[in-house]
């Protein structure tokens, strides 16, 4: 937790949200999770739409502490991969068009979440670079199907040098986004998504953060139109 803090204050990080949106509260946003409330979430194998093959590996590592903070029960991700494995089951994207009330009768969860990596990658410009980490979220209920929480987000962690000397600038910027490690990056993505989901059942706040303004509009589908 103290190195996700010390990123979030020391690296410079922008929120690729386009024009100024409008806030909205978590109850305008997501009404499911009110009258349909999940206790329990299984968490797939992530779909990967980027360029990085050992981007779902790496960021199954860094999703279920948030949800468990946010007051629900992750299904262990080992027994979940495990068992997922044992029918060649490796990548979300074979699970997406199933029906998702064959996961309540698998495994007995209220809701199972799909994550699309969209964004996993390095870039480098004439004077600078970037690491860039976006991805989807859709909680899908395993009773009847529908999308119940549904956000996305964007982080660009700037890997600039800055010391004023062009030459050293360019190398500073390829050695230092060579570098960068992708998962506390992924882990301020999760913080900045799970933290527009209305809060479960083992969490102090739980039935009463519907009022709190925390969502962004236009980044989550359901708020669209």
């Amino acid at each position: 937790m103290k190195q996700l803090l010390k990123l979030l204050l020391a690296s410079q990080i922008v929120l690729l949200v386009g024009c100024v949106s409008p806030m909205v509260t978590k109850q305008e946003a997501f009404p499911k999770m009110y009258s349909e409330p999940p206790l329990s979430i299984l968490v797939v194998p992530a779909i990967n739409h980027s360029t990085a093959a050992d981007a779902p590996d790496l960021y199954s590592t860094t999703i279920a502490h948030p949800i468990a903070e946010a007051g629900y029960y992750v299904m262990p991700l080992p027994l979940t991969n495990f068992l997922l494995n044992q029918e060649g089951i490796t990548d979300g994207a074979q699970l997406r068009e199933v029906d998702a009330t064959k996961f309540k009768q698998l495994f007995d969860a209220d809701a199972v979440l799909f994550v699309t990596i969209n964004q996993w990658d390095t870039n480098y410009y004439v004077t600078g670079g970037n690491v860039t980490v976006g991805a989807e979220f859709d909680l899908v209920s395993t009773k009847t199907s529908e999308v119940l929480w549904n956000y996305h987000s964007v982080i660009v962690h700037n890997t600039s040098g800055n010391s004023g000397n062009l030459i050293a600038d360019i190398i500073s910027t390829a050695i230092t986004t060579a570098l960068t490690d992708y998962v506390p990056i992924a882990r301020i993505v999760n913080a900045t998504v799970v933290g527009t989901m209305p809060v479960g059942k083992y969490h102090k706040a739980h039935g009463k953060d519907g009022a709190m303004q925390s969502v962004n509009k236009h980044q989550s589908s359901q708020t669209k139109g």
